[in-house]
């Protein structure tokens, strides 16, 4: 830096000198360490976590609702299998499945996110953490799981579950299952995603098949299980290759 570009102060003077303005807390370098510390955060919450299932849904689903009972089912039945329960934290149908999954004496993950309409994590959750950026919690819901299912909800949901399919379809990710639970509430967006999208060549069949559709929650628990399974089977047999000194 030269002539005008020179800074009248030095950049230990600014940082030491509390008579300053705060603004700078609120400045993209800052935010990015503010990422940084989310992404350090969740990864040390999460690291041994074992094997786990990100659940989403409505934080709008009330408790008296079925779609409730059935997050609860569907709780019970992944700590039942072996898994860890993730949800966004919130209440509705994530605190549904984190209430199955502590009353089945499993492991209760809660991410919760920063929103001006929910306050806190619901009371079901055992480990919890909280973000303020999307982009990071979203991370940890791909990152520290082995498959999603799905139950009923809205925009987020949505989101959620689109941006699971986008990574497995363009394989950022390790292929795992995604299982959709309630054929009455997600068949139309199947059937639009069929008769329009794909009839539209912007999506595929190869890329529909992503999706299984259940009422069941055992059987959704059963398909994430059967997935597992499978995925240890072909790093065994990788091992064992390797081992053998024939990788083909």
């Amino acid at each position: 830096m030269r002539r005008s570009k020179v800074p009248r102060s030095t950049t230990d003077q600014r940082l030491l000198d509390s008579r300053g303005s705060a603004d700078w807390l609120h400045t993209d370098p800052w935010r990015v360490m503010r990422i940084q510390s989310e992404f350090v955060n969740g990864f040390g919450a999460l690291a041994e976590l074992g094997p786990a299932v990100s659940v989403f849904g409505s934080a709008r689903t009330r408790p008296e609702a079925p779609e409730y009972a059935l997050g609860e089912q569907v709780g019970r039945a992944l700590v039942e299998a072996g898994f860890a329960v993730i949800t966004g934290g919130g209440p509705g149908g994530m605190e549904a499945a984190n209430k199955g999954a502590l009353e089945a004496g499993g492991t209760s993950v809660g991410l919760g996110i920063e929103l001006p309409f929910e306050a806190g994590l619901n009371e079901h959750v055992d480990l919890g953490v909280n973000f303020r950026y999307f982009f990071a919690r979203k991370t940890m819901f791909v990152k520290y799981a082995c498959g999603f299912i799905v139950l009923p909800g809205g925009f987020g949901t949505l989101d959620e579950l689109f941006e699971a399919v986008t990574l497995v379809q363009t394989q950022k990710v390790t292929s795992f299952p995604i299982v959709l639970v309630g054929t009455g509430y997600w068949g139309g967006l199947l059937d639009w995603l069929r008769g329009t999208a794909a009839a539209a060549g912007t999506v595929s069949e190869k890329d529909l098949a992503l999706l299984t559709l259940t009422d069941d929650p055992h059987e959704a628990v059963r398909i994430v299980v059967e997935a597992e399974r499978a995925v240890a089977e072909q790093q065994a047999l990788a091992e064992q290759r390797a081992a053998t000194g024939h990788p083909e």
